[in-house]
């Protein structure tokens, strides 16, 4: 069977995806599928379509989200669903003998409805309150420290009309009204979110730090919480703050800095280096000669000194070596 959304469907749906940035449409997903399932009682194959449709997505993206989470139906379900915990400590305390008596008493297995529609029975790994245990919720609404008799003294009033009060939090509504609040609109009913209250265990750390003086430094508990418009206005300020506190250490530094360069006195002259001796100075200067100029001096200097006749070093003038024969002759 196909399903037809009706028009404030798709009016919400539209209502939903105007809450994102147009390039952040698909963040709408999980809001549209609690819408779809508060039209049929569950997400079927015509809500997958649907919301693949709006957010422009296809079937398999949509599909792979409802089947991930555990709070969205993928068959019809009652209008009632009960969740009893049967996680360690919920089952240490009798969570187990309390599903296993509902189970019984209703004719149904996990995730199964009664023939009336009424009912949807199903185990919970964990329902984050096992200072209450057991517990079981009944369209995630809390029923404390149930035992085997109250678990089923509650379930016949369900089926028989009436709407028990839970230990804790508003007053009870069906699983498709209680999609629409999960899709993000108001519960219009009378005393919808007026009554219920903390329960003891809950107050219990509270209880102690009041026996024993202890509070958070700074907290008062009746300062107002702030619009977003009074926080980002706040955390606008704050920045601008740190801004200039920061631009005002990076200026303290610079001028620190350049006042003790100007304290340092100036550095002594270096004493000019003696001259060399002659012929041992190392030119220090310029780029050194490549080879083929070290070759073309090395010929101009080859050719200014030719070697004298007697194969001896040019520059040796004749008396000097007569002298030289002389002193030789005179030694043998």
């Amino acid at each position: 069977m196909t399903t037809t959304f009706t028009d404030e469907t798709r009016e919400r749906a539209r209502e939903i995806i105007a809450r994102y940035p147009a390039d952040r449409s698909r963040s709408a997903l999980l809001p549209l599928l609690h819408l779809v399932q508060s039209e049929e009682g569950y997400v079927s194959p015509a809500g997958v379509e649907f919301c693949a449709e709006v957010l422009g997505l296809n079937k398999a993206q949509v599909g792979a989200v409802a089947t991930f989470y555990t709070m969205y139906k993928r068959r019809p379900t009652g209008d009632y669903l009960v969740s009893v915990c049967t996680n360690t400590m919920c089952n240490v305390l009798g969570g187990q003998e309390v599903y296993d008596t509902l189970a019984e008493h209703l004719g149904v297995g996990h995730d199964e409805t009664t023939a009336d529609g009424k009912v949807t029975l199903e185990h919970a790994e964990c329902l984050a309150a096992c200072d209450y245990g057991p517990v079981m919720t009944v369209n995630y609404d809390f029923f404390d420290g149930v035992d085997p008799q109250t678990a089923v003294g509650v379930v016949d009033q369900l089926r028989a009309g009436d709407r028990p009060m839970p230990t804790r939090g508003a007053r009870l509504c069906t699983l498709k009204e209680m999609s629409v609040q999960l899709a993000g609109f108001a519960d219009e009913r009378e005393g919808a979110v007026a009554d219920g209250g903390p329960g003891e265990p809950t107050l219990r750390g509270l209880r102690l730090a009041e026996q024993h003086g202890i509070s958070v430094p700074g907290y008062d508990p009746n300062t107002p919480i702030r619009s977003k418009a009074e926080a980002d206005r706040a955390a606008a300020e704050a920045k601008a703050k740190a801004d200039a506190e920061k631009a005002k250490a990076e200026a303290d530094k610079a001028a620190a800095e350049a006042k003790a360069q100007a304290a340092k006195p100036a550095p002594a002259a270096e004493p000019e280096p003696a001259p060399a001796a002659p012929g041992v100075a190392v030119p220090v200067d310029g780029a050194p000669p490549v080879p083929r100029d070290a070759q073309q001096a090395q010929a101009a200097g080859a050719a200014a000194n030719p070697p004298a006749g007697d194969r001896k070093p040019a520059g040796d003038d004749a008396e000097a070596q007569e002298r030289s024969l002389k002193e030789a002759e005179a030694q043998q």
